[in-house]
């Protein structure tokens, strides 16, 4: 399998001649880090795939019930609680709220088009 890795050290990219002069025991230790970040952004592909099929649910039964797609008190609370779950985790809570802000505007594009008769 061949995993193509973001800059996150000092520049370098990838597996390739950059790291050729490396410490044999540093290049394993990148290459155990590495593993470990690929797993965890397949985890969170996989979580948000799940999320969002809960979602879809929601914006059916929205639809259904001529409910708007989008809830800015739900909103509200969902930022105020991910912030806080972001500074318990030692996560930077403003990033941690662009992220979710980011997925709800996603959510409600999704809750939008099935509205409109897509997706159904």
């Amino acid at each position: 399998m061949t995993t193509h890795h973001t800059s996150d050290d000092n520049g370098a990219t990838g597996t390739g001649a950059a790291e050729g002069g490396i410490d044999p025991a540093v290049r394993a230790e990148l290459s155990r880090l590495r593993d470990s970040i690929d797993n965890i952004d397949a985890a969170v592909v996989h979580m948000l795939a799940e999320r969002f099929k809960c979602t879809q649910q929601v914006g059916h039964l929205k639809a259904n019930h001529q409910l708007p797609p989008a809830d800015p008190a739900r909103e509200a609370r969902q930022v105020a609680r991910l912030r806080q779950l972001a500074e318990n985790a030692k996560l930077d809570p403003a990033f941690a709220e662009k992220l979710l802000n980011f997925i709800i505007g996603e959510v409600i594009r999704h809750h939008e088009s099935i509205a409109d008769g897509n997706n159904r």
